[in-house]
């Protein structure tokens, strides 16, 4: 095969995939408009109350009772509080910082001026009498 059809091959491929990106693309908005329509109150309460009883038919309370997976859950929320703690600590480092940089540069914005010897020389309310 020559090079040339090697290139016209690659083409029409990427002309076939760029059309079945469309079409998969077109596709999913309408699933998802359907799927969003498709969830009327009645059936949000219908599946509320089908998994509800099949949650309870599942007996759950049993399995947790086991140990197994109330150790687990007790593990992961330790792990999940641990993270939220370390993200906290970062953000207020962050604002102590910032906090510090903001102190400082209100510190040198109102530092007093200090005058040289020349200005206190001709200042009227130095050395003089009445």
């Amino acid at each position: 095969m020559s090079f040339d059809a090697l290139i016209q091959k690659v083409k029409q491929a990427e002309v076939a995939l760029e059309a079945s990106e469309r079409e998969t693309a077109s596709r999913w908005k309408e699933l998802k408009i359907a799927w969003k329509d498709g969830w009327t109150p009645g059936r949000i309460v219908i599946a509320g109350l089908a998994s509800g009883f099949l949650v309870g038919r599942a007996k759950p309370l049993k399995l947790a009772g086991s140990g197994g997976l109330l150790n687990l859950v007790t593990a992961l929320s330790g792990l999940l509080a641990s993270g939220n703690a370390q993200a906290a600590a970062d953000e207020a480092g962050q604002a102590a910082d910032a906090a510090d940089n903001a102190a400082s540069n209100v510190a040198t914005m109102t530092a007093p001026v200090q005058s040289t010897p020349s200005q206190s020389a001709n200042s009227p309310f130095q050395g003089s009498e009445p």
